[in-house]
């Protein structure tokens, strides 16, 4: 089991990053929340992942902090989640926000993320209840606060920033005239990738 990367990041197109460790470079694929609070090119970024053995391929999950890797262990054990919609739904929102969902019985914000029907919406709150509970028991004291850090600043990137955002969505489910649509709605010419990705992700909540 791979439990953590310490390493350079060299290459970052969302949800996917690479780290060069020794050398070696690990491929990761990260929530969107997660992926806002990384450094930039050419710095030391400390990421703890899950991994995951298939058949056909051996892929790495990373995560900011232990508490959002519990949070995805727990989303994975759930009926009918697999790790690419435990991915996508920790970038519709951050840990803290599905929390709230959980306590609040909503299904209405659940459903409003791709690959997330009523039935899986109900089964995420009823078996999520509990264990939800004894995560964040166990995390008093250190848990972090799950925000997006509004100082975050984007290296240079090659493609535009709509394309980036529209990239991104389609890699998490979104259907791509609903990638587009939400991406056209909210874009300025002042905005980053992220921060496009991240306005486009809320218009649709």
């Amino acid at each position: 089991m791979i439990g953590r990367i310490r390493g350079v990041l060299i290459e970052k197109q969302a949800p996917e990053v690479v780290v060069d460790v020794a050398g070696v470079g690990y491929e990761i694929q990260m929530p969107l929340t997660s992926f806002y609070e990384l450094p930039e090119l050419g710095q030391e970024a400390v990421i703890f992942t899950h991994f995951v053995v298939r058949e056909d391929a051996q892929l790495l999950y990373g995560f900011i902090s232990k508490q959002e890797r519990s949070l995805f262990r727990l989303l994975i054990k759930a009926n009918g989640v697999g790790p690419k919609l435990g991915l996508t739904i920790l970038s519709g929102m951050t840990a803290g926000e599905f929390v709230a969902c959980v306590e609040r019985d909503d299904i209405a914000t659940l459903v409003k993320l791709p690959g997330v029907g009523k039935k899986t919406a109900e089964r995420l709150l009823v078996e999520m209840r509990d264990k939800l509970k004894s995560l964040m028991e166990t995390s008093v004291g250190s848990e972090r606060e799950f925000v997006l850090q509004s100082n975050y600043k984007a290296p240079e990137i090659v493609n535009t920033a709509e394309e980036d955002a529209i990239a991104a969505l389609l890699s998490l489910g979104y259907k791509p005239a609903q990638a587009s649509k939400a991406v056209s709605s909210v874009y300025t010419a002042d905005m980053t990738s992220e921060m496009l990705i991240k306005s486009a992700l809320k218009s649709m909540l």
